[in-house]
């Protein structure tokens, strides 16, 4: 058995699964995909970041609309579209109405059905009118709503890697990450992205306790899909992660569009 993998491996781990940049990914084994999953918050802050300050920019010049597109294009173009692939195949799934083996098949498939392309849709949708009106207030209010919801996406991840879900079948990345992580390291990591939230939140001067209590509603929001997934497929899969963390994203917009 190989030793723990320092965090240094699973940020790399995490970077290199997690995004298009590249980054050399120096241990592949579930000692590192623990530590990769508890830090997946580190990888939102990064790449929301990015996708922030690039929707900041075209909305203050050219509207919150387009910021709120630019925002949802730059976080997809950084991730491969990774997530949203994962969503639509698991909408698939879920869709299909067939027994587990099949379901799974299904969302192996390179192409996308009715389920998947109407989910991304109104997923796609649903995100760009919540962050258009953050864009609406101000530049600065939707590049942390960005922060926000890419954030949410990414603590999602270690619920779902908690050591009481298996994984649905033996590849894919689904059954490198599986029951790796422990309910204790899933809350420290949530706990200290909703605290580094909270202190950018400052800047706002409105917003220090609504993007921590966003990330938590919107991991909240997931939880409902994964536990269908466990249900129906026998566990998780690397789509199955996909589509939880899309899901706590618009989670998080939501919630900071309901709350004001």
């Amino acid at each position: 058995m190989r030793e723990r993998a320092t965090w240094a491996e699973g940020l790399r781990f995490a970077f290199g699964t997690l995004s298009v940049l590249r980054v050399r990914v120096e241990r592949w084994d579930r000692a590192a995909g623990a530590r990769a999953m508890a830090a997946a918050p580190v990888v939102g802050l990064v790449l929301g970041a990015t996708a922030a300050g690039a929707g900041a920019l075209v909305a203050w010049r050219a509207g919150g609309l387009l910021g709120a597109v630019a925002s949802v294009g730059v976080l997809a173009a950084l991730t491969r579209g990774l997530h949203l692939d994962g969503l639509a195949d698991v909408a698939d799934g879920l869709g299909s109405g067939k027994p587990a083996e099949d379901a799974l098949r299904i969302m192996k498939q390179s192409d996308i059905g009715p389920f998947g392309v109407l989910t991304l849709v109104l997923v796609l949708l649903a995100q760009v009118a919540a962050l258009a009106g953050q864009f609406g207030h101000s530049p600065l209010r939707g590049a942390l709503a960005v922060l926000a919801s890419a954030t949410a996406a990414r603590c999602a991840l270690a619920w779902g890697c908690l050591r009481s879900v298996p994984a649905a079948r033996p590849g894919g990345l689904g059954a490198m990450v599986a029951s790796t992580v422990s309910p204790a390291g899933a809350a420290v990591s949530t706990g200290s992205a909703a605290l580094a939230l909270a202190l950018l939140g400052l800047f706002d001067g409105t917003s220090a306790l609504r993007l921590p209590l966003a990330v938590v509603l919107g991991v909240a929001c997931a939880r409902p899909l994964l536990s269908r997934c466990v249900g129906r497929f026998g566990g998780i899969t690397g789509d199955v992660l996909g589509a939880t963390a899309e899901t706590a994203a618009t989670g998080a917009l939501f919630a900071l569009a309901l709350l004001g």
